[in-house]
C-alpha cells in the first residue's frame, strides 16, 4: 500500500541507481490507465521481462540501420517535400506527420489508402492517446480527459485496431503462411506469443495505441526542440554554422537537445518492497520515489558548470550518455531510442545508425529552415511539460529589403 511519502532524486547519479532499483515499479502512468493499463511500460516484474523479451526481438541495430537506408527517408520525403514547396511549415505537425507512417509499421497498423487524410486521422489519435497516457501532468480536469481518451480508443479501435487484428490472427492461424511473410511489427509479435503472454485483445489494443502515442509524440517533440535549439546556436555562432554540413555534428545537436529536454522531466516510482540505495539511504516499501530527469540531466557535477546552456561540443565521462536520462535507464529504458536518437558513433563500428530525428533535422537544414519572424513558436497550453504547441518556420534564405 503506497504511503504519503515520497522521496525525490535529482543527482545524475541517483537516478542511474534509482532507474535499476528491481524494488521500485513504475508509477508514472497510473493514472493514464485508461490507455496505458498493463502496456510494456506499465508492467513490473517477470511479465515485462517477458513482454519486452518479446517485442525487443523488432527493436534491433541492424534493423534499425536497414529501414535507415530506405524507409526512413522515404517517408521523411513523402511528408516534407509538399512543405518545402509551398515554402513554410509548422514543425509540431510536420514532425508528428513525418514519423506516423513509421510509428504506426512499428505498431502493427495497416494503412490502407495511405492518404494524408488517414495520416492526419492517426495523428489526432496519437495527440489524444498522448494526452491520456500523461494525464498525471494535465490542467484539465482528468474525468473529462478520460472520457475523452476512452472515446477516441474506441474509434480507433473500429477504424484502424481491428482490422490489423484481425489479419494477423489469419496469418497466425493459417499453416500455409510461412513466418518469415509475417509483418515485423508489435502487434504480430503480440498475436503469434499471446498464450505465452496471457494477454487478450484489449490489452493488444492498449499496447498499439501506447506505441502510436509514444513514438509520435516524444519523437515529433524531440524534433522540435532539437530544430529550435540549432537554429539560436547558429544565431549566436553563425561563424560556425557551417559545421551543420556534418551529419554527426547534427547527430550531437540532437543529443544535446535531448539532455535538455526530455519528453518526461519526470519519472515516478512506487518502491514495492524496501530498497536500500547506493549511496545508504532506505526507503521503505509504499513510497513513491520522484526521479527529477530534468534535474540530473542538468547535473553540473557530471555536464560541467554550463549544464543547463545548450553546447554540442559538450564532452560527457565515460559511461554518461551524450543525452543523459531522457530515455530512461534499467528495465524500463526506451525501447525505441536507437530508433530516435541513433547510436554514439564508436570507431570502427559498422552498424552506427544516425536516428530518425537527426535525418528529419538534416533534412530541413538542406533547405535552410529558419525561424518565421511573423509568428514565433508558442509552448503547449493545457500540458505542465515543456512541449511546443506550434513552431512555424521558413524555408530557403531570407529576403532582404532594399
Amino acid at each position: 500500500m503506497l504511503s504519503d511519502s515520497t522521496v525525490t532524486l535529482r543527482r545524475y547519479q541517483e537516478l542511474w541507481d534509482g532507474f535499476r532499483q528491481r524494488g521500485l515499479r513504475q508509477g508514472l502512468y497510473t493514472a493514464g490507465g485508461v490507455v496505458m493499463r498493463d502496456t510494456l511500460l506499465d508492467l513490473h516484474g517477470p511479465d515485462h521481462q517477458l513482454r519486452r523479451r518479446v517485442e525487443n526481438r523488432l527493436f534491433r541495430r541492424g534493423t534499425f540501420k536497414t529501414w535507415e537506408a530506405d524507409l526512413v527517408p522515404r517517408i521523411i520525403d513523402e511528408a516534407f517535400t509538399p512543405v518545402i514547396k509551398q515554402g513554410h511549415a509548422d514543425l509540431v505537425l510536420l514532425g508528428t506527420r513525418t514519423v506516423m507512417n513509421l510509428t504506426a509499421k512499428v505498431a502493427g497498423i495497416d494503412r490502407t489508402t495511405g492518404s494524408v487524410e488517414e495520416t492526419d486521422a492517426l495523428q489526432e489519435f496519437a495527440i489524444k492517446f498522448s494526452e491520456g497516457a500523461t494525464l498525471i501532468h494535465t490542467t484539465r480536469d482528468p474525468e473529462v480527459v478520460r472520457a475523452e481518451v476512452a472515446e477516441a480508443l474506441g474509434r480507433f479501435d473500429a477504424m484502424f485496431f481491428t482490422p490489423s487484428y484481425e489479419r494477423r490472427v489469419a496469418l497466425a492461424e493459417d499453416p500455409e503462411v510461412p513466418e518469415d511473410a509475417y509483418p515485423g511489427d508489435v502487434l504480430m509479435a503480440l498475436v503469434r506469443n499471446r498464450e505465452e503472454l496471457r494477454i487478450d485483445r484489449d490489452v493488444m489494443l492498449r499496447e498499439v495505441a501506447f506505441y502510436l502515442q509514444a513514438g509520435s509524440h516524444s519523437t515529433s517533440d524531440a524534433f522540435t526542440h532539437a530544430v529550435d535549439e540549432i537554429l539560436r546556436w547558429a544565431e549566436r555562432h553563425p561563424e560556425q554554422a557551417h559545421r551543420l554540413d556534418d551529419d554527426l555534428f547534427v547527430q550531437r545537436c540532437v543529443h544535446e537537445a535531448l539532455r535538455l529536454h526530455p519528453a518526461s522531466p519526470e519519472a515516478l516510482r512506487e518502491a514495492v518492497e524496501d530498497v536500500t540505495l547506493r549511496d545508504g539511504r532506505s526507503i521503505p516499501a509504499g513510497t513513491r520515489v520522484r526521479m527529477d530527469i530534468k534535474a540530473a540531466n542538468t547535473d553540473p557535477e557530471v555536464f560541467g558548470p554550463d549544464a543547463a546552456v545548450f553546447d554540442p561540443d559538450r564532452v560527457t565521462p565515460a559511461g554518461v550518455q551524450p543525452w543523459g536520462h531522457t530515455f530512461g535507464g534499467g528495465m524500463h529504458a526506451c525501447i525505441g531510442m536507437e530508433l530516435d536518437g541513433g547510436t554514439v558513433p564508436k570507431e570502427g563500428e559498422a552498424e552506427h545508425v544516425l536516428g530518425t530525428v537527426p535525418l528529419m533535422v538534416r533534412e530541413l537544414l538542406r533547405h535552410g529552415v529558419r525561424l518565421d519572424p511573423a509568428s514565433p513558436p508558442v509552448k503547449e497550453a493545457h500540458s505542465k511539460r515543456d512541449h511546443f504547441g506550434g513552431y512555424p518556420v521558413l524555408f530557403g534564405a531570407a529576403v532582404t529589403p532594399e
